[in-house]
Parts: C-alpha cells; structure tokens; sequence
C-alpha cells in the first residue's frame, strides 16, 4: 500500500521534535533551541538518521506555522496594551531598535557583506525574545521587579516593530529601491490599512461574535477563527502585504473581544502544531560546515548583540528618566536574539535576496545568546556596583537629578488636550473616509458600470452610495465638539487662543471638503466635481447635521462599547469582595530613589498602606534585612522595601516612589520645601475652583502633583479639574506658604 511522503516526513520531524524537546525541557532549556537541533537532525546536512525526502511540502507547513505564529502573537497584543505603554518602555525600545539595527547594518557592510544581507542583519538583530526573557526572570525569581515591567512594555513594542521591519524589508527586497520617500510611503500605506482594518474590524467583528454566540461551541469558535485568520491573510497579500502582517492584524483584533481568551486558548494546540514543524523546517537548513566557515561573524554579531543592545536600552532607559540601576538590569535583559530573527531570515531566504550563510549565522548567535541571557541578567547588579565605582561622582549625581527631574510629573495644558482631541477627529474620520473613497473608486464604482449600460447613470449610482457612507463621518470631521471644558478654557483664557482655534476649525473643515472634492474627481471633470463638492457640503452641513449627528454617535457609542467590551467583562467578573482575597496579594521590591519625599519620615507618618493599600513587610538595608519593620522605622536613599498589595496598587506606589521628588541643593536647607498636603475645606475656599483658577501655583510656589479624592488616587491631575470638598491635595512647593493657605 502506498503512504505519501508527507505523512512520512511528519512522523519524522514529530518523532525527533517530540523526543528532543522532552530532554530539552528536562534540562530547562528553551523548547525552540530543541525544535531547531531536531530539525539538524532530520535535515539534510546530518547522515546518521533518515532524512525528509518532500521538501517542498514541508515548506508550505512552515509557512502555515509562520502564520499561526503570528496569529498568536496578535492575541496576546492588543492595540490597547501598546497605547497604555509607558513613555519610558517607548523611548527604551525606539532608542535601542535605532541603535541596533544601524549598527548590525554597518557591522555587516564592514565584513564585507552585500547591502541586502547588512539590512537583513540590521532587522533580526532588533527584536528580543519574549520566552527566553520570561523564563529567564521565572527562574531567577525576579518577574515582580520594576524594572521587568520596562522590559515587558520594551518587547510590547517590539512586536509590532517586527512586523513593520517584515513590511519595509520585504518591499526593499522585491522593489530592490531604498529611497527615502519609497520607505515613507510604504510606511504610510501600513499605517492607513492598519487604522482601517482595525476600525472596521472592531466595529463588525465583536458585534457579530456576540450575536452569534449561541450558536457556538468550541469546534464552531476555533474553525470561524482560522477562517477570520486567512482570510485577512488572502486580503492583506491582495494590497500588496504579507501574509504574516494579516495573520497578526486578525490576531489583535481578535484579542479585543470578549472571546479573546477562549481562541487564544483553542488556537494554542494548532499554533505549537504548525510553530513546531517552523522550527523543525528551520533547523533542516543548519549546514554546521557553513557555520564553522563563518564562526569570526557569528562572534563578532554575537559581541554585538550582548554588549550593543546592553548599551544601547540601557541608554535608552537613562533617557527616559530612569535610575542607573534600573538601566543597567533593564539593558543587560534584552541581549539576546529572539526567535522572530528567524522568521525574518527565512523571509530573505524565501524572497531569494540574502546569502545562504546568514540563516546559520542567525541561528548560531540565537542559540549563544539564549544561554547568556540568565547569567547575563544574574550579573546585573554587580555590574551596577562595578559602574557606580568608575563612573565619576559629578555625573552620577547628575543623573540621579536627571531622572528625579524627568519623572516629576507636570500638569497636562489645555492646548494639548484640545490639540489630542482633534487629531483624533481629524486622523480617525479622515481614515474612514479615504477608505470609502478608495472602495467606491476601485470596486463599487467599477461593479456597478458593469451591470448599469448607462454610464453617467452608473456614475450618479456610485457617488450617491459613496455620499450616503460617508456622510456621518464628514459631519463629525467638520463639527464634532471636542473637549468642552479645555476649549473653553482656552476660548475665555485669552484672546491670542482664538485665533489658532478658528485655524484648527478650518483646517479640519478644508480636509472635509478635498476629500469630497477627491470623490467627485474621480467620477467627473473638475468643474463638475467643484459643484457637486459645495452642494454636498451644504446638504451634510445645514439639511441633514441634526440626523447625521445622532447616527454618527450610534456608530461611535457600538465602537467604543465593542472596544471596551472585554475589560468591562473582566471588569464584571470581579466582585469587591474579590478584590479583597489574600491570594490577589503580589510581593514586589521596591527601591527608594534618593531624591524621594518618603526619605527620613517614619513610616506610621507616611500612611502607606492608607494612601496606597499596601504594607511594607520588610525593608533591606544593604546586607542588612530588617523584618517587619516598627512604626517609627524610617526609610533610607536606597533602601529596597519589600511591599506587599495587589498589582495596581504596587504599580501606583512603585511610580508615586520614583516621581514625587524633590532636590535639594544649599539654599533648601531650611527644610521649607517639600512635599505637603491639605484637604479642600470651608477655610481655603479651594472648593469648585479648578486648579489653574484656584492660583495655587501662584499663591504658594508650589505645584499640584496630586489629588486623593475617596479611595481614588489621581496623579497628575488636569489644570481643569475642578476640587471637591474633602480632596487631599498633595503639592511639591514652599511648606510654609502651603499651610498659609490651609489655615486661611
């Protein structure tokens, strides 16, 4: 009886990745390394077992398993969690993404390697691993430490980095063009399919798994997602895209359902399925004669890679504000190669533009660096001790002042919200719009020719259904009121505001009417299109505002209610008395910035577990521990507190820790500044006055760093919030001044 090939070569690859990954894990190796060396194994470069004998049959699994890989990917994304990354991660990993992938660039050029294989170089070297780094940190019991939160926001980045270096590196491959502009639209046209994929997806998606969802089981669930999965994949490769961009666009936007968890969970057995014959595949095109003819480049990246990304996130970090310690175990964690480097070596391979020799170049500095990770993250505090000696006391200060400044937090202006909010209008209705105008033109447009003999009936046809799609979003672009109170505040605050407020008016008003004029042009002579253009806008703007209005709001109330559906059922699931379990109870390690205000106070004066809900269960000193601290314990610069409360609550103290600063410098001696506090009471007459018109910036020389309102901590409270009775203000400024005003 005849047994195809491929189910040969499947027992095969299954079998040695099977057994070599059980010994993998028994030596707490990363199951990926496991995967390659049996794809050596079974490849053709090693004799002493049974080869795979369908090549190309393997290859399509692996291109499935690339897909699958980054559909996964997606559902652990979500576009959310990017936007709550902090600036710190964000300047981190654009600081060390730049650095990297310059440097890879030009230490390949500098072997003499071709432009091609230096930018492919540049691109794998940029992307850490995510499973190399969280198991480093499980082992080493270090994952509830500040500054691994730098890092897990530095990789958040990352992924969607990885994906636009696949975008850019494959069009430079195909287009064999490295113009400025070529990459500037290239990144433009990413930037708009993504915005328009995720806002239709957001907007349909949810809704239909929701009304759907009786109608689903388990086997239903998983088959729609590999469905919704490929089909992306097919209308991403159609605009020009590649498949892995819209495994991962589906992926994210999957992961902002409320059914997120469960595909993520059903996809997990597909995903290590296809990911592990990827891997096998990989590791089938090891040739070890290569590896050994080019060992000098694979140490030389591998140098680069440890101490070039150690340098460069640990710079990265020091510019965001952080502490030197932190920068130096922030750094000394990401140097290594992830496993994505090899999704983007296959992809030259594939794309038939880069050298044989950089594929196992890639994986023999993949495999040093992921031994050197652990120890690498071991020695970062001696190597902080070992810095703190040599670098000179002059620019250690300096940086400690540095980072307090940096994290001082400042009041957020009014022109910046107002400024936030229209680029909201503006970007997301002007996106929504070139999208309809691109539909109507190339598809709509063209269909309806088709069927209707009438050409300028057919013409009319396209226009009007164009006009009705998208008249609810050129009535929010021209007159959707944003941001109230900030506008006001600026409008009635000074003449000189009005004037840039009627540009920004205009501006938005002008894009409304292009965009029209765009639509119009493409279906009529100019003159025409001029004339359809002003009664289009007449008709949106005076006849049917009030209407397109109140649909413009369904369709922005569906969107936000299915953008905000998942963590609103998170959200639900918890009671307060849920909150309150002893196992929500996290234990992190806190270290005292040395130009903290909790310095020199004693504990009980401190009420942290009052302010913040957390308890201090130990504070170390040095070589010294000092187990359950008394009441009149104080804390020292440097000291590392061990606190004990939930995630959010130690994540608002450990930035209350490092952002409520003050320096000092001689002529503070007096101890006359500092941080205070005062409740809005009968006596100030702070109630229902706003920040900026209460004059308290004036008035005492001090500067509103935050307010506790109820259980409710606000830090960095608006220049418009307006006070309420018993608010506790809390104020960086003059300490006599500030109890002046609490007294009057």
């Amino acid at each position: 009886m005849h047994l195809p090939k491929l189910i040969i070569d499947l027992a095969l690859i299954l079998g040695a990745a099977g057994i070599i990954t059980l010994l993998f894990r028994r030596l707490k190796q990363p199951m990926v390394l496991g995967y390659i060396i049996a794809g050596f194994i079974v490849g053709p470069n090693f004799h002493l077992f049974p080869s795979i004998s369908d090549g190309e049959s393997v290859k399509i699994w692996s291109e499935i398993g690339v897909i699958f890989l980054l559909f996964s990917l997606g559902l652990e994304f979500s576009f959310k969690k990017l936007m709550r990354v902090g600036g710190t991660a964000a300047i981190t990993a654009f600081t060390e993404i730049a650095c990297i992938t310059v440097a890879g660039y030009f230490t390949g050029q500098l072997m003499g390697w071709s432009t091609m294989d230096s930018l492919f170089l540049g691109g794998l070297l940029a992307i850490s691993s995510t499973t190399i780094i969280i198991r480093a940190f499980e082992e080493l019991g270090i994952k509830k430490k500040p500054f691994t939160k730098i890092v897990f926001g530095v990789l958040v980045i990352e992924d969607i980095v990885v994906i636009l270096l696949m975008v850019l590196l494959s069009t430079m491959a195909v287009s064999k063009q490295f113009e400025g502009s070529q990459m500037l639209f290239t990144i433009a046209k990413l930037m708009f399919f993504l915005a328009v994929w995720f806002l239709a997806g957001i907007f349909l998606l949810p809704t239909f798994l929701k009304k759907m969802e009786k109608y689903m089981n388990s086997e239903t669930l998983l088959i729609l997602s590999i469905a919704l999965c490929l089909g992306m994949v097919i209308l991403a490769t159609q605009v020009g895209f590649s498949a892995e961009l819209g495994a991962f666009i589906m992926g994210s936007i999957i992961a902002e359902t409320t059914s997120s968890e469960k595909v993520e969970h059903l996809i997990q057995p597909v995903k290590d399925l296809f990911g592990a014959i990827f891997f096998v595949s990989v590791g089938m095109l090891i040739n070890p004669e290569m590896i050994i003819e080019y060992r000098w480049p694979v140490l030389w990246i591998t140098l680069l890679t440890i101490f070039g990304k150690f340098i460069s996130t640990g710079v990265g970090a020091l510019l965001s504000g952080r502490p030197l310690k932190e920068a130096v175990q922030v750094g000394m964690s990401m140097a290594q190669v992830g496993e994505f480097a090899f999704i983007i070596a296959t992809l030259g391979v594939t794309l038939g533009v880069t050298s044989e020799f950089l594929f196992p170049v890639a994986v023999g500095v993949s495999a040093v660096t992921t031994f050197t990770t652990p120890y690498m993250i071991r020695f970062s505090t001696p190597m902080y001790n070992w810095l703190s000696k040599i670098i000179p006391e002059k620019w250690l200060l300096a940086l400690n002042r540095y980072s307090a400044s940096s994290q001082t937090l400042q009041a957020e202006s009014d022109w910046r919200i107002v400024l936030n909010a229209y680029l909201k209008v503006i970007i997301l209705n002007s996106v929504v719009l070139i999208a309809i105008i691109l539909f109507n033109t190339y598809y709509a447009g063209p269909f309806i020719a088709k069927y209707v003999e009438n050409q300028l009936l057919a013409k009319l046809i396209a226009v009007v259904l164009a006009i009705a799609m998208m008249a609810p979003f050129i009535s929010a672009l021209t007159i959707k009121k944003v941001q109230g109170i900030a506008y006001k505040a600026l409008w009635l605050d000074s003449k000189y505001n009005r004037g840039p407020l009627v540009v920004v008016e205009v501006i938005r008003n002008m894009i409304a009417v292009l965009l029209v004029g765009f639509l119009l042009n493409q279906f009529f002579p100019f003159w025409q299109a001029l004339l359809g253009t002003s009664l289009v806008m007449l008709l949106v703007l005076l006849a049917l505002r009030q209407q397109l209005q109140k649909y413009y709001s369904r369709i922005e109330h569906r969107f936000l209610s299915n953008l905000n559906a998942r963590e609103e059922a998170d959200a639900a699931k918890k009671t307060p008395a849920a909150d309150l379990l002893p196992w929500d109870a996290q234990v992190s390690e806190i270290e005292i910035n040395p130009w903290s205000s909790l310095i020199d106070t004693p504990l009980v004066d401190l009420q942290l577990r009052e302010k913040y809900g957390i308890n201090v269960g130990a504070i170390k000193r040095g070589n010294i521990t000092i187990y359950a601290p008394t009441r009149q314990e104080k804390l020292f610069p440097n000291d590392v507190i061990v606190a004990i409360g939930t995630e959010t609550q130690l994540e608002e103290f450990n930035r209350v820790v490092n952002t409520l600063v003050v320096e000092r410098s001689d002529d503070m001696a007096d101890d006359n500044v500092g941080l205070t506090s005062i409740v809005v009471d009968e006596h100030n007459g702070l109630k229902g006055q706003t920040i900026r018109s209460s004059g308290i910036r004036e008035r005492t020389n001090a500067l509103v760093v935050g307010i506790a309102r109820g259980s409710e901590r606000i830090l960095n409270p608006p220049s418009d919030m307006t006070f309420e009775w018993e608010d506790v203000v809390w104020l960086v400024g003059d300490r006599k001044k500030i109890s002046e005003l609490a007294k009057k």
